[in-house]
């Protein structure tokens, strides 16, 4: 059921974030959460509200056990033009980029696989958003561009960081300091766009894409992303520890025998994520009773 963000309500337990001023889309279906900006009037740019609105719900979402997939997209045909600086704001930078910041660990940090789906611009802000998610399917005419320098500004929304990581230094650089638009052709060229789609095939394409991710096994999947997010960064005997320690979890969930299992019986798997390690019963004798004492 799709929702706007801003207002706690539940849902089967868990909160999904809504409010009467529907800046963000929320919709649940089939283990997979949309996500879509709703600002069309000015290219969904995100304002202050939409900055709050997307680090509640991405917060939310990150303990959700019923949600698997994030989708994050755009309405009116557009994906993001960036953070919205048409209204004057006397706030000092600092406390500004907080809300930035807070969003961009946010999406980082979900365990769950995530994917941007971009029609239209995705500038400034708007296309580190985008880069932030796991993958980025895209038309061959959609636009991107690190639009900070013609502005005066340096890029924000750890886009400083995803670039080189992505496409390699010298080509962040170039689109860093030169602030040149690319279509999704040259974007895919770059490493920069996971797979380019017709846009008439982009919505089916990113379902089928959403469905195959939510119905794998979620706990080895959070375990895996978050191994390659800290790989870059980690010696090769770290890598091999963080694997290590990975195998142990999912091994203690009926994800593994339920794959062997099904590869037996030549079926689909049907992962849960469900936790088997059983603690065992306490005994009576372990007990202690009203007094203190244990029951010999």
């Amino acid at each position: 059921m799709p929702v706007a963000v801003g207002v706690a309500a539940a849902r089967n337990g868990s909160t999904v974030m809504v409010s009467h001023d529907p800046v963000l889309h929320c919709a649940d279906h089939a283990g997979v959460r949309t996500l879509t900006l709703n600002r069309p009037h000015r290219k969904n740019a995100i304002d202050a509200e939409l900055w709050a609105a997307l680090q509640d719900v991405l917060r939310a979402t990150a303990t959700d056990l019923d949600v698997r997939v994030v989708v994050l997209t755009g309405t009116g045909g557009e994906f993001c033009s960036g953070a919205d600086i048409s209204t004057p704001d006397n706030t000092h930078p600092t406390y500004r980029m907080r809300a930035l910041t807070e969003v961009a660990l946010a999406l980082h940090e979900l365990p769950m696989p995530t994917v941007a789906k971009v029609r239209g611009v995705a500038v400034g802000a708007g296309w580190n958003l985008a880069l932030g998610c796991d993958f980025v399917v895209a038309t061959p005419r959609a636009r991107f561009s690190q639009i900070f320098a013609p502005r005066g500004l340096s890029p924000d929304l750890v886009g400083t960081w995803l670039l080189p990581k992505i496409a390699g230094l010298q080509q962040a650089k170039r689109l860093a300091l030169l602030g040149e638009t690319i279509d999704g052709e040259q974007a895919r060229e770059l490493n920069l766009v996971t797979w380019l789609c017709a846009d008439a095939e982009l919505d089916g394409f990113v379902d089928d894409l959403a469905a195959r991710l939510a119905a794998g096994p979620p706990v080895a999947l959070a375990q895996t992303k978050a191994l390659l997010n800290e790989g870059a960064d980690r010696s090769l005997r770290e890598a091999l520890a963080g694997e290590a320690r990975a195998q142990g979890i999912n091994f203690a969930t009926a994800d593994a025998p339920e794959a062997f299992a099904a590869f037996a019986e030549k079926r689909p798997p049907r992962f849960t994520g469900r936790w088997t390690v059983t603690r065992p019963p306490i005994r009576r004798a372990d007990r202690p009773d009203d007094e203190g004492r244990t029951d010999a």
